[in-house]
């Protein structure tokens, strides 16, 4: 799986946002907390907003928050309001592929690998991100020395 830039970007401005509270923060400090370009940062947060993930108001007083409570915005959300589905291969969703012969069993093998990100993704929230306290499921994978090794190619 790869995460691009405004993934990363967006789930540590979340980040930032879920520590706030309801205090918003403007743009500018969730990009000097996260060493975040900042018009790149303020693109990302837009999608955030149109994607009802966060709120923001203008003027002195102005700044971003979390739309709902960061126990109920998964890092699987985050993702799909700035990158789109979680997996798509050739820009298809795996369901709508078909493959023949010898690679018939790719298209299994996708929605596999959909379904374990969304096991990890939609079970670990904001507030599992900004508290470090994660889910028991996702420490033991990350726990696991081996999951720190890289393999060959990446």
């Amino acid at each position: 799986m790869r995460l691009s830039a405004r993934v990363d970007y967006a789930l540590r401005a979340a980040a930032e946002l879920t520590v706030a509270g309801s205090h918003p923060v403007t743009a500018v400090q969730l990009a000097e907390a996260q060493q975040i370009p900042p018009k790149f940062l303020e693109n990302i947060l837009g999608q955030l907003r149109r994607s009802g993930l966060i709120r923001s108001q203008r003027g002195p007083d102005g700044g971003y928050w979390l739309a709902r409570p960061a126990e109920q915005i998964s890092l699987a959300d985050i993702i799909r309001a700035i990158d789109g589905p979680l997996l798509g291969v050739r820009g298809e969703r795996p369901e709508h592929l078909g493959y023949a012969g010898a690679a018939r069993s790719l298209q299994d093998v996708w929605i596999a690998l959909r379904a374990s990100e969304r096991s990890i993704l939609e079970q670990v929230s904001l507030a599992h991100i900004a508290s470090g306290d994660l889910p028991d499921a996702v420490r033991k994978l990350a726990d696991n020395p081996a999951a720190w090794e890289s393999a060959a190619f990446g």
